[in-house]
């Protein structure tokens, strides 16, 4: 039996607690291990994957510059106040993974010929529920094993996929590459060549970006000299694995990259160790779930709170005891909205199962605006850049160049989007 106790004003009944920073909010116990544990989650998703491809789309050249370039962007940029974009798309392909792991042990039984099919629509409202649960922590604070844990996942898969390239090179058995990457007339007609190089741009984004975490961090040491070390510690890591898995699985497929190098089976064999890394990124998927939606979670609580502070339905909170789990705080504005948005982005996930067009898409419109133009924008702001001078020129220039190349990069991703629609039927396996 489950225990209520009601709680009137939580806010001031922690306020006397001595657990409680300076603004009056929940001791912040972030760190810079956590924070770097954070982002590594956040950026090293199910966009590694499509590396190769995207590399495959553009070229050793293109696709190595855009990359790096990528990276440096994201790791000098000046910090602004929390900002989060939402990973639908990475939900949408949890069932890719775990029937990845079915399919897998199939191939391996009865031949890569045959025909190894199971309905995973059911993976994903597990997964669905799963994340229900989840979602009911209180705060992000709480969050901190999940993101250690999965970045520890995050570089299982990624190694394991750069280990299996890596075999790929070494035994000679590699595909065609080249300094422009796919071939018109061989590998792609010449419109195709476009937009695929827009939509990989895209892809390239997505993979970097990532939501920062600056309230989760203690006041002291300052804030935003932690969160500048932990980025560039995070992002040059996944650098790292970024240029290894993409550059190492452009090499071993060459421009018939596939779109995801695991489930996509580039790699059939050893089977138990491609369902292995699968497990790995299903694992992941779960906190990196819980590391994007739980900002918006604060911030439209936080909303409601100021907006109506006398509604009881938004603002109290009762003390559950759970049998083996203790006392756990319920609040039922938080029960009731945190679900209604697992359970909205559980179904567009699964109508919109397009991994490749929908990271590209969402790269593309979320790099400029949170990665570029209002870190700038503040930064020209803040420092009071003078008008007109070589630093304000060369800063105005970014965000010009970042502007263009993520319009071609969202317009690619549409394209592609729309191939994908015409050819496919909802609730289909």
């Amino acid at each position: 039996m489950c225990h209520f106790d009601a709680v009137h004003n939580p806010s001031a009944v922690e306020s006397a607690d001595a657990n409680v920073d300076d603004d009056g909010r929940e001791k912040r116990t972030g760190t810079l291990m956590t924070a770097s544990a954070h982002i590594i989650t956040a950026v090293i998703g199910s966009g590694v994957l499509s590396l190769a491809w995207a590399i495959a789309q553009l070229g050793w050249v293109a696709g190595t510059l855009i990359l790096v370039t990528f990276a440096v962007v994201n790791t000098t940029h000046p910090l602004c106040s929390p900002i989060v974009i939402d990973r639908t798309p990475e939900l949408a392909t949890i069932r890719t993974w775990t029937s990845a792991i079915w399919k897998a042990t199939c191939f391996h039984k009865k031949g890569h010929g045959a025909k190894c099919s199971i309905p995973n629509y059911p993976f994903m409202v597990a997964f669905g529920v799963v994340e229900i649960f989840l979602s009911q922590l209180p705060n992000f604070h709480k969050l901190s094993f999940l993101s250690i844990i999965a970045a520890i996942m995050s570089f299982s898969y990624a190694s394991i996929g750069i280990g299996l390239a890596i075999s790929v090179v070494a035994s000679g058995k590699v595909g065609k590459t080249s300094v422009t990457g796919t071939v018109v007339g061989v590998d792609v007609t010449a419109s195709d060549k476009i937009w695929k190089a827009f939509q990989a741009t895209g892809d390239i984004a997505f993979s970097y970006s990532f939501s920062t975490i600056l309230d989760t961090l203690r006041s002291s040491p300052p804030e935003n000299k932690v969160m500048k070390k932990a980025t560039l510690a995070g992002v040059s890591t996944t650098t790292v694995f970024y240029i290894l898995c993409g550059c190492m699985g452009y090499a071993a497929f060459g421009n018939r990259a596939p779109g995801d190098f695991l489930t996509d089976f580039g790699f059939y064999e050893p089977y138990w160790l491609i369902n292995f890394a699968n497990a790995c990124i299903v694992l992941h998927l779960i906190a990196a779930y819980q590391v994007f939606a739980q900002p918006i979670f604060q911030l439209v609580e936080n909303k409601c709170n100021k907006a109506w502070p006398e509604n009881n339905f938004i603002n109290k909170e009762h003390s559950i005891n759970i049998p083996f789990l203790g006392k756990w705080r319920i609040n039922f504005f938080r029960l009731v909205w945190r679900t209604a948005y697992v359970i909205l982005t559980t179904f567009v996930a699964v109508i919109f199962p397009f991994f490749n067009s929908i990271l590209g898409l969402i790269g593309a419109t979320a790099f400029w605006p949170l990665t570029v133009y209002f870190p700038v924008e503040m930064h020209i702001s803040q420092r009071k850049v003078k008008k007109y001078s070589m630093k304000w020129n060369a800063l105005k220039l970014l965000i010009s160049v970042c502007l263009i190349v993520s319009l071609l990069a969202a317009i690619g991703s549409i394209v592609g989007l729309i191939n994908s629609v015409k050819a496919y039927k909802p609730f289909h396996s």
